[in-house]
């Protein structure tokens, strides 16, 4: 008998205000496996990942962490671990790095060992950093608290395309350790470059899916996608 995928959506309809962004979502995330949601401005991304983290509550289906159902608020899940890391770098700007380490109960060694060029500002404010800095610190921060499910929104937004690819590497470094990855990317290429398996979001519903190297052979196809949405 196979085992339960770490995370998974069955049948999931999420939104504000009655609205569903997202509906009838399918979706399954294995430990070590790393999984991109891709889609355009809209689609229902983030939608669907702060749903999944527990952040937005469902208003159909579920979301099965293990293999069994829960309800349970994002602070709960950080306890059980999860992690989520967001497109608006969920750092404290007017801590330190160090500071924001501590607070996240992580040994600067941790974050350190997955991103040393943030060695050099331990003692510094965050908000003089760089934006990649600052994501580097946030990702730093989640993956050194050894989580079970890591949850990444638009980890790209804003960043030049070498800071991207640090960045990646270092989530699908985690999946390789066996970490459960989901990363929800509008940037289709470089997500599918460093995917197991994809899937593509058009006005809130499953539009297309497929291995990573499948869909990245599919591009056109993908990035047509988009432009329907």
């Amino acid at each position: 008998m196979s085992a339960a995928p770490a995370l998974a959506a069955r049948g999931l309809a999420a939104g504000y205000a009655g609205m569903a962004a997202v509906r009838g979502l399918e979706l399954e995330v294995g430990a070590g496996e790393l999984v991109a949601l891709l889609g355009a401005n809209g689609a229902g991304k983030t939608t669907t990942v702060l749903a999944l983290a527990g952040a937005l509550a469902p208003m159909a289906g579920s979301v099965e962490v293990g293999g069994v159902a829960t309800r349970a608020p994002l602070h709960q899940r950080v306890r059980t671990g999860t992690a989520l890391v967001t497109d608006d770098r969920t750092v404290f700007m007017e801590l330190t790095v160090a500071e924001n380490l501590r607070v996240g109960g992580v040994a600067p060694a941790a974050a350190l060992a997955l991103f040393p060029e943030l060695e050099p500002h331990l003692g510094r404010r965050v908000g003089l950093l760089s934006g990649g800095q600052q994501q580097m610190l946030s990702l730093g921060r989640a993956l050194g608290s050894e989580p079970r499910i890591l949850l990444v929104d638009e980890l790209s937004l804003g960043l030049a395309p070498a800071i991207v690819e640090r960045l990646l590497g270092a989530v699908r470094a985690a999946a390789d350790r066996g970490v459960a990855v989901l990363v929800v990317e509008q940037f289709a290429r470089s997500a599918l470059a460093v995917a197991d398996r994809a899937l593509v979001l058009s006005r809130g519903e499953a539009a297309l899916a497929g291995s990573g190297e499948e869909l990245l052979n599919r591009i056109d196809e993908v990035e047509e996608t988009y432009l329907a949405a």
